[in-house]
């Protein structure tokens, strides 16, 4: 799969689809609508948009085209995240990580969770 960047409104888009599933632009406008004010247009243009860009599908057998997600959630947050560690962390995942701990606190059950998953980092290595 190649690395498809989607804007800030087309992940709000894909979020919706990665939970709901197929859905009509009625329906993913109807959720966006509970956040802030996007006119339906609004949202059939980026549909239309995001599937020339091969982010979703579109199913035009019915009369109500349904959009699905073309891509996976779990790769495109890996490549966003891969991105964002680049550019704003220079490739460092350990400056993004002192980044998070130090601008807030965590919970005795966050620090229980961050030290396994060290431990489990440092089984695996």
């Amino acid at each position: 799969m190649s690395k498809l960047r989607p804007t800030e409104s087309e992940l709000e888009i894909l979020q919706i689809l990665w939970r709901k599933g197929a859905s009509t632009v009625r329906d993913i406008n109807d959720l966006l609508n509970l956040r802030r004010d996007v006119g339906y247009t609004t949202t059939l243009k980026f549909m239309q948009i995001m599937n020339e860009k091969g982010l979703v599908i579109r199913d035009t057998a019915a009369k109500v085209h349904i959009y699905k997600a073309a891509v996976k959630e779990n790769e495109t947050k890996n490549h966003l995240m891969e991105d964002f560690i680049n550019v704003t962390f220079q490739g460092s995942a350990m400056n993004l990580v002192m980044q998070a701990l130090g601008n807030s606190k965590s919970s005795p059950e966050e620090l229980k969770e961050l030290k396994s998953l060290i431990d489990q980092i440092e089984n695996n290595s």
